[in-house]
């Protein structure tokens, strides 16, 4: 069944991931993590670095454009990365936001211009954060819906009118729990599952095994975002392709805990 699925969607993209451009908690440029994601056999990946509330490497003093283009660089250096080595391997902008308490969605189908045309769009409550998201095009996802860290703030929760989708598998240290949890609630409130590897590093083991695929190859993120809302992919758990609807109905083998 496995090889029919990676035969049926062989165009693979992780969905989050981290560069020390942008993030301060990432360990390598852009060029070095699309190395190895290539090398992995992905097809392309969605950058998407710590906005400007969260673990971001960006100086606060710079001008808005000067912000948003910094956002952007990682984007285009790996393009040009791959058009230079003649890879067919493509990067995607994305970004990771925290709107309190360490409470972070993931925010797919937006571009240079989208941020170029909302200054300080990161102070903007969740409501109005994804308000302008989707009026742009854009796609959110929750990450992590239910991480336990000492720095979480259990009482912040995670707020589903605002949501598309959630991780419902985040391969990031997180415990079956955690993920269970997320599945959980993507079921209740009737969104989109997703996975992310959550990479900070070319050395991290979750590299290769989180995020979606697809039958045919992504050329824009709004392809990736028409996938997702259309349900045409599978994802990638642990290295195996798995239906969106085996992840809701729980399927036992993949909550084998990995921390």
């Amino acid at each position: 069944m496995d090889s029919k699925r990676r035969e049926a969607f062989p165009y693979r993209y992780e969905l989050h991931c981290h560069t020390n451009w942008c993030s301060r908690c990432a360990h390598n440029s852009p060029q070095e993590l699309a190395q190895a994601y290539w090398e992995k056999g992905y097809a392309g990946m969605v950058i998407t670095d710590h906005f400007l509330l969260g673990s971001t490497a960006v100086d606060p003093n710079l001008s808005w454009e000067e912000k948003a283009r910094r956002y952007n660089a990682p984007q285009e250096a790996v393009n040009r990365w791959a058009q230079e080595h003649g890879y067919d391997f493509q990067a995607f902008f994305g970004l990771e936001h925290q709107y309190g308490g360490g409470k972070e969605v993931l925010t797919y189908g937006i571009d240079l211009e989208f941020l170029l045309a909302h200054p300080d769009l990161h102070l903007l409550p969740l409501p109005a954060y994804a308000a302008a998201v989707h009026q742009g095009g854009g796609w959110i996802a929750m990450a992590h819906p239910f991480r336990e860290e000492p720095y979480i703030d259990p009482t912040i929760q995670p707020q589903p009118a605002c949501l598309d989708g959630a991780e419902a598998f985040n391969y990031g240290n997180r415990t079956d729990r955690e993920n269970q949890r997320a599945v959980a609630f993507i079921r209740q409130h009737h969104i989109v599952p997703t996975s992310g590897g959550d990479v900070h590093s070319i050395a991290d083991p979750g590299l290769g095994q989180a995020g979606i695929a697809l039958r045919q190859r992504a050329r824009s993120s709004q392809d990736l975002v028409q996938a997702l809302r259309e349900g045409n992919y599978c994802l990638l758990i642990r290295g195996e392709w798995v239906l969106p609807d085996e992840v809701l109905a729980g399927t036992p083998k993949l909550w084998a805990d990995h921390r």
